[in-house]
C-alpha cells in the first residue's frame, strides 16, 4: 500500500508571531491568531481562492493572542473563543469581531491552552470552555452564566502553615475535553510543565487520576471527544509521544499505554530518524479517522501516525481487577517544513486531508495529505 504523502499546497509568511491556527466551520476560511512585534494582538482571516490566499480580515487588539477554539459555538454563529497573553478570555463574532461578546480577565497571566465542548455535539451537555494558564489554573466557563467560571481547580497560594506556595504552581500547558457522550459525563485532561497529567471529573467534581510524566506536557488530544473515552494522545519535552487506551482503568496502574521517544527528532529525505531530541508540541487526530493523528515537532517536521488496536484490549490479573492492554504506533508519513517548530495544526473538519498549520518562522502552511481515506 502507499503512504500518505503530506504536501504543501499554499505558504503565506506574516509580519508577526503564529501562535495558533483554525479552520472556521462549514467553510474554507482559517483564522491565525498571533503576536505583532507590538505585543498587540492580531486575528487575520484567510480563504482559500483556487491556487493562492486572500486575507479578508484583519482584527487587531490590544493584548497578544495566544490560542483559540470554535468548540463551545454553534455553526450558525461559529464565535470563537480565544485566550490571551493578559490573561483575558474573549469570544469573538468573526463577522463583527472589534466588539467582543464575551470578555472576562480569566487567569493572573497567559493563558497558554484552551478548548471547548457543546456547540455542535447532540445531547452532550452545555457548551463550555476550559482555559489554562501560567499561574496553574484550570477553569471551564459558561458564558451564558455570568463572569465567573462555572469551575476553578486553581492551586492555592498558601497553605495551611501560612507559608506562601506560590513558586510551586505549575505552568498548565495543554487541556483536551473528552468522555463527552452524554448530558451527565465530561471530562477534562489537563498537562503542566513538569510532567504531571490529570485527568478531572466535572461530574463527581473531583480528580478521577494522575500520573506523572518525564517531561513537560505540551498538546493532549482525545481521539474523539463526544465518545466514551477511548485513546488519548500525549506530547512532551524532549520528543515523547504516549497513547493511553483509556477504556479500562486498573485500581492501581492506571491506564495502560504505548510511548515513543524519538517523535520530535529530525526525518531525513530518506526517512531516517536523526539528531537531538525536541519538543513535540501538537497532536492533532483526523476528524474521520480517529486512528490516526499528527505531531509537530520542534525540528519543523510533521508526523503522521497510525494506531494498531491489540488482538485484545483487556484481560483479568491476578486478584481479579480488569487491565488495559496498549496498542502499537506505527509512523506512516513524514516530512519536514520550516526549519523552526511546527506548533499549531488543524485538519479541516469536513475535507479529509486539508489542514493548515502555523510555525515558528512567521509561516503558515496550507497542507494536503493523500491516501488517508485508504488507511
Amino acid at each position: 500500500m502507499d503512504k500518505p504523502q503530506m504536501i504543501e499546497h499554499l505558504h503565506e509568511s506574516v509580519a508577526y508571531t503564529v501562535y495558533d491556527t483554525k479552520w472556521i466551520p462549514l467553510s474554507a476560511k482559517f483564522v491565525v491568531l498571533g503576536s505583532k512585534p507590538n505585543s498587540h494582538g492580531i486575528l487575520d482571516i484567510y480563504e482559500l481562492n483556487e491556487d493562492k490566499l486572500k486575507k479578508v480580515k484583519s482584527v487587531e487588539k490590544k493584548a497578544a493572542f495566544k490560542c483559540g477554539t470554535f468548540g463551545a459555538s454553534s455553526l450558525r454563529n461559529r464565535h470563537m473563543a480565544i485566550g490571551d497573553f493578559e490573561g483575558r478570555l474573549q469570544v469573538l463574532d468573526l463577522e463583527r469581531p472589534e466588539m467582543a461578546v464575551y470578555n472576562v480577565k480569566g487567569h493572573t497571566g497567559i493563558i497558554n491552552c484552551i478548548d471547548a465542548i457543546g456547540g455542535t455535539q447532540l445531547e452532550c451537555g452545555a457548551p463550555e470552555i476550559v482555559t489554562g494558564g501560567r499561574d496553574g489554573a484550570v477553569k471551564v466557563w459558561d458564558i451564558r452564566q455570568g463572569q465567573e467560571p462555572v469551575v476553578d481547580i486553581s492551586p492555592p497560594a498558601q497553605m495551611g502553615d501560612g507559608v506562601n506556595r506560590s513558586n510551586l504552581r505549575r505552568d498548565c500547558w495543554a487541556l483536551a475535553f473528552g468522555n463527552t457522550f452524554n448530558a451527565e459525563e465530561r471530562l477534562i485532561a489537563a498537562g503542566y510543565d513538569n510532567g504531571d497529567l490529570k485527568l478531572f471529573d466535572l461530574r463527581a467534581m473531583g480528580v478521577r487520576w494522575e500520573a506523572t510524566i518525564r517531561n513537560g506536557i505540551c498538546g493532549l488530544e482525545f481521539d474523539r471527544r463526544d465518545i466514551p473515552m477511548n485513546k488519548l494522545a500525549v506530547t512532551t519535552l524532549e520528543g515523547g509521544l504516549l497513547v493511553y487506551d483509556m477504556r479500562t482503568q486498573h485500581p492501581t496502574k492506571g491506564f495502560s499505554y504505548v510511548e515513543e521517544r524519538n517523535a520530535g527528532r529530525s526525518v531525513g529525505s530518506n526517512g531516517v530518524i536523526t539528531g537531538p531530541k525536541a519538543t513535540v508540541w501538537t497532536v492533532r487526530h483526523v476528524p474521520q479517522n480517529r486512528d490516526v493523528f499528527l505531531t509537530g515537532s520542534g525540528t519543523g517536521s510533521i508526523r503522521l501516525w497510525k494506531y494498531e488496536y491489540p488482538d485484545r484490549r483487556v484481560f483479568q490479573d491476578a486478584d481479579g481487577n480488569k487491565e488495559g492492554v496498549a496498542g502499537k504506533l506505527h509512523m506512516i508519513s513524514a516530512v519536514t517544513l520550516s526549519s523552526q517548530p511546527v506548533h499549531s495544526f488543524d485538519w479541516h473538519p469536513d475535507k479529509l486531508g486539508l489542514a493548515v498549520a502555523g510555525a515558528f518562522d512567521q509561516s503558515v502552511r496550507v497542507l494536503i495529505t493523500t491516501k488517508l481515506n485508504t488507511l
